[in-house]
Parts: structure tokens; sequence; C-alpha cells
């Protein structure tokens, strides 16, 4: 009967030395051979008639060899399963001296693994984690801005005669000349579309009353400054703005009419009919303004739980090991060095840790995602990509789109992984008292910025 025995090589660091005997392989060994006799394709053998000492001659020692690691791998899946050992990854064969077994010479084996305990550990307070909750005021520009934005994306398009407003939108085709004007052979040639108040000031005059067809030679510095230059330059694919001469040729005029103020408009907007006038469409602009940014500033409150449970939690890890199972992963079962470990160990902990800390939550406080779930994170993905239209799932349409995201396993996994983290963070969010603290929009923008810029160097 196989044995198991454990000691520790050092914390979180224990050894499996598991002992086999000739009773624990050779039946299923014998097995084998006869399986393997039935299905054989030698010469001079009629299919399943292949004597099994002659399979045993030919393959024997591959089989023999097989078996007894299929018996040490089920023996260690058993202990782990009794013994109820919280491991990370798989157990890490010490190295195996396989010359030794031999199906002439059956025997007693000793194989030894290595395995890294998964640690004990207790979260933080969260009701005394230092947070805030950022409230983003929302100013009468803010608000006057919006409400311009929407007159002019639920406008109507004309096609004017001429160039006369600075919302005039310009159809233009780029043409690389020289200083004279003469086209360049092999030149930069480019479409675009432009607002006459994306030119530089001093540059719009000479713009105004230019029709469909027209032309107009300019150098990029002159005619762009700031980020409107850059964006242009980025366009064409230049780096300096100042050696480099075009010929816009004018190919189409465009300008949205903005909508007005009236109830037709608030209708369209707010089916409800609870807004009837200007006043009343402004404070209802400001409250969607207002939610937008109560989302943001939650997002950005998640992050600040997530830095503080990364922080505040204090989590010992059997490093050497865990290095050593890093070395194992290397692709199409090459080692990894010792030099791309060490590289790639603090990022892997840390991706580990906090693997470790949402584990705990779930599993502490119950947090389940259930079939209902997935599909409604199905039918909201799906609003998204509808615009944020209203989209009822009783709709046929709508019903197979998501009952075809169900079958997809990668799909169901990654948005099963998705919500459960969604929620996690709802319940953390429930059990925290962050300090209500006011913020401009730039100031939150720059906040937010900075916080992902860190990100990225990380």
């Amino acid at each position: 009967m196989a044995t198991v025995i454990q000691h520790e090589v050092a914390p979180l660091h224990r050894q499996l030395d598991v002992t086999i005997n000739k009773e624990d392989y050779l039946p299923s060994f014998e097995k084998a051979i006869k399986e393997y006799s039935k299905k054989a394709n030698i010469p001079g053998f009629r299919k399943g008639m292949v004597p099994s000492g002659l399979i045993k001659k030919m393959y024997g020692n591959s089989l023999f060899v097989d078996e007894v690691l299929k018996t040490v791998d089920k023996e260690v899946i058993n202990y782990l399963e009794t013994e109820k050992l919280e491991i990370f990854a798989q157990p890490l064969p010490k190295e195996m001296n396989l010359a030794s077994i031999d199906v002439n010479t059956p025997d007693d084996y000793t194989f030894s693994f290595e395995v890294g305990m998964k640690p004990e550990f207790n979260l933080p307070e969260l009701a005394q984690m230092p947070l805030k909750k950022y409230k983003v005021g929302i100013t009468d520009e803010e608000v006057t801005n919006e409400v311009e934005r929407l007159q002019n994306r639920h406008g109507n398009m004309t096609e004017p005669e001429d160039v006369s407003k600075d919302d005039t939108v310009l159809n233009v085709s780029f043409v690389e000349t020289d200083q004279e004007g003469v086209e360049k052979e092999g030149g930069i040639k480019k479409d675009n579309s432009l607002l006459l108040k994306y030119f530089k000031e001093s540059f719009r005059p000479s713009l105004l009353g230019k029709k469909q067809g027209d032309s107009i030679q300019l150098r990029l510095d002159e005619a762009f400054e700031g980020k409107e230059a850059e964006w242009v330059m980025q366009d064409l694919g230049v780096d300096s703005p100042t050696d480099k001469h075009f010929k816009l040729h004018i190919t189409k005029l465009g300008f949205v009419e903005q909508r007005d103020l009236n109830e037709e408009f608030f209708e369209q907007l707010f089916p409800s009919g609870e807004v009837t006038n200007e006043d009343a469409f402004r404070e209802k602009v400001r409250g969607q303004l207002q939610q937008q940014w109560e989302g943001e500033s939650r997002n950005q409150l998640h992050h600040q739980i997530y830095h503080e449970l990364l922080d505040q939690t204090n989590i010992n890890f059997p490093e050497e090991f865990l290095k050593r199972w890093i070395k194992t992963q290397g692709e199409k079962g090459e080692q990894k060095s010792d030099e791309q470990v060490e590289q790639e160990f603090p990022n892997f902990l840390k991706q580990l840790k906090w693997t470790l800390i949402t584990d705990k939550i779930v599993g502490e406080n119950g947090i389940a995602v259930q079939q209902s779930d997935i599909r409604e994170f199905a039918r909201q993905q799906l609003l998204g990509y509808m615009g944020g239209a209203a989209l009822d799932e009783e709709q046929q349409w709508v019903k197979d789109y998501i009952d075809r995201m169900m079958k997809d396993r990668k799909y169901v996994e990654d948005s099963h992984t998705r919500v459960q983290m969604q929620k996690m963070f709802e319940w953390a969010e429930s059990n925290v008292n962050p300090t209500d603290t006011p913020i401009s929009k730039e100031e939150f923008q720059h906040m937010t910025q900075q916080h992902q810029q860190q990100h990225g160097e990380e």
C-alpha cells in the first residue's frame, strides 16, 4: 500500500515523499498490456491477436513507466484531497531517475514532490480605511456646454454655399506641394474633416467666403497651432510643421443647425413628459452630468479600495517555491532563466496576492454569480453597443443575442470574472466609510490621469 510522508522544507514550503509498492501498480500495468495487445497493429498478426508477451517485450518498459507515474500522480492527488491541503499551482516533482524503473525488476519506488502552501491571513477593517469619495461639482458653464452639444448632436446638417461660421465643417483634401505650390511627386495626400475654428484665428479670414471646389495654399505652422496642430500633423504623418506646404482643396461644406430649445426637443430626449421648459431641461442635463461623474467617482473609490486592500493586507508567501514554479512555465516546456523569473516575480506576487484577497472576500461573504447576472451583463453590454438605446430582453433578437453569448464558454468565463469582481467591489463599498470630498472636474481628471500613468509604469 502506498504511503506519503510530509515534511517542512521552509515556512509554507513542504516536501511530499510518495512510496508505492508493486501491488499498487502491477495490476494496472498488466491490464494496460492486455488492452494494448487488442489494439496493436503488428505485421504477421491479426489485429487483437498479438500475444501479450510480445507486446511486453516490445513496449513493456514504456508502458511500465507510464503506469508507475500514473499511480504516483493518483496517490499525490488523493493525499492532497484527503488532507485538504491548500496549495499553490501544482506539486513540483523533484528530479526522477526514470532509468531505474525497469519492467524486468519491479520494485518499490519513492518519488518526492515540493508544494507551496496557501497562507492564512486576515483582511484589514474596511470601515477603518482612510478613503475619500469625491464629489465633482457641476458648473453652470458645463451645463451650458452640454446643452449646446446636445443641440448640435441632434441638429440638422445643411450644406452652406460658403464658409461663414466657426462651426462650418470643411471636408478637405491635403496635397503636399513645394513652396511655390507645385504638387510634389509622391508627396502626402490625405482627406480630412475640420471645423473652421480648428484653424489658427489669424488664418481663418483667408477661408471665409470659400466654396466647395475652392483651394488655398498653406504652411502647417501658419494654419494651425496647439493641440489642433498636433492632431493634423499626426494625421498627415509629419514631424515638423515649419517646412511642410500643402494645397487645401475644399471638397464639401457642412453646417449643423442647432436644435431649438422647445417642447419638441425636450420630448425627444426625455419622452416621459416631465421636461416642458428650458429651466427643467437644464436641471435634467445637470442631473445626468452629476450621475456620470458619480459613476467616475465610484470607480475611483474602487481603485482606492483595491490599493488599500493590497497595501494593508499582510500575506506571507513561499517565495522560493513560487520562483521555482514560475521557472517551469516557459514556452514549449522550456525553463525560464533566473533573470526572467526575477523580473516577472514582483508583478506575479502582486497578482497572486490580489487573487487570494478576492477569493477570501468572495468565499467568506457568499458572493455568487448567477446565470441571470451574466445574462444581464450581456444585455448591458449590448445596450452599450447600441448607444444606450432601451433594450428589453424579451425582444426576440435581443434574446437570441444573449442566448448565443451564453453558449460561448470563453465569454461566459470572462463575464463571470468581471461580474464577480463588480459584486465584490459593491460589497466592499457597502462596508467602507469614505469621507465626502468636493473636487473640481479639472482636479478630478488630473488625479485620474496621474493614477492611470502610475499603473502604466508598474
